[in-house]
Parts: C-alpha cells; structure tokens; sequence
C-alpha cells in the first residue's frame, strides 16, 4: 500500500486526519485498524477514548506495541462481517477500505451500531480504477494477490442510499486522486436524531 505506485498509506492518513478535524471526536473506533496506519494524526487531548478493531491479531499487537504508550486504545480481535464490537458507541467510527472487503450487510450494521446518537461514520472507498488497472496493484508478495478474490468495489451511491436507510445523512465528500489511475471517495455520515 506504500509502493510508490500505489501510495495509499499517506492518502489514508491524511484523509483520517481530516475526518478528525471535521468531527473533533472525544471517542474514536477504527475499524481495520491494521498496523495503526493514522493514527498518529491523533491529538489525545481531544480524543481520549480510541477503539481499535481487526480480524489479525499480528496487527493489534503491532499497534498496541507502537501506540500503547502515547494513546488510549482498547483493541478488540474479530470479524465485522459476523461480530459485533462489545463497546459502548463512539462519537466517530471510521472505516477505511472495509467495506471492499467485509461487504455491505453484516460489516455496515457492525459499524452502525457502534455510532453514538449524533455520531459519525466515516468511511474511505476505493473509487474504480481506469480500466488499466486491477482493484488490487500488483505486489511482489503473492498474498497481497489473493486478497483480488475478496475485493469488491463499493459503489459511493450505493453506500449512500445504504446509510439514508439505516438513518444516517452525507454531511461530507471529497475525492483523492492516487498514482496508477486509482482514488479514494471519503464519505462523513452523521448519524440522524
């Protein structure tokens, strides 16, 4: 994801840090939080309560290794697309590049229940690539190769409609060119009273 080709990491962070500037969250969950990319961008002055969520356990211990010491992080190992994360609702979940991978239904309700009355769901989508390119750059690891299988776009317009029906309203968008023909659609949802 940091290939020089591909340079989604810095795309990512920066499109996390502007979700938190626009929401000033006191609470945070991030859902596929891998190895902690963004979360840096965290003021935990502002932010004292941040929930971390991944199907890896290697990437939990590598982020509470890395952030436990400066940040406030309760981390919790399960599937989205079949779990529900046992914490009291945030101000702010945030989920980047999930749902191309856990799909729309059992993931998105996951992420909707953990959304506090008035909270945000934000959520970063891989926008289609010109038709050069795969939805997965190509890697010198054969792994990153069998995650094609699972990966499927998520349309903008249908995430929206989705989100109108679970009560929530597109406060924000914005578009994020990427090298190699691909871009990120980042989308603020709040949640409705």
């Amino acid at each position: 994801m940091n290939a020089p080709r591909v340079a989604q990491l810095d795309a990512l962070a920066d499109l996390f840090e502007e979700t938190l500037w626009r929401c000033i969250p006191d609470s945070v969950a991030i859902l596929g939080i891998a190895g902690g990319n963004g979360l840096s961008r965290i003021d935990p002055a502002v932010t004292t309560r941040i929930v971390g969520v991944d199907i890896n356990p290697a990437y939990l211990e590598a982020v509470r290794n890395r952030f436990q010491a400066r940040l406030p992080l309760i981390l919790h190992c399960l599937d989205l697309a079949m779990e529900v994360v046992p914490e009291v609702p945030v101000d702010l979940v945030h989920a980047a590049l999930i749902f191309e991978h856990a799909g729309t239904e059992g993931c998105l309700d996951s992420a909707v229940r953990l959304v506090a009355p008035d909270g945000y769901l934000s959520t970063v989508l891989q926008l289609r690539p010109s038709n050069a390119e795969s939805n997965v750059a190509p890697s010198q690891y054969p792994a990153m190769q069998m995650l094609s299988e699972h990966f499927r776009l998520v349309e903008p317009d249908n995430l929206r409609q989705r989100m109108k029906l679970r009560g929530f309203e597109l406060q924000y968008e914005t578009r994020r060119a990427l090298p190699a023909g691909k871009g990120f659609w980042l989308g603020i949802f709040r949640r409705l009273l």
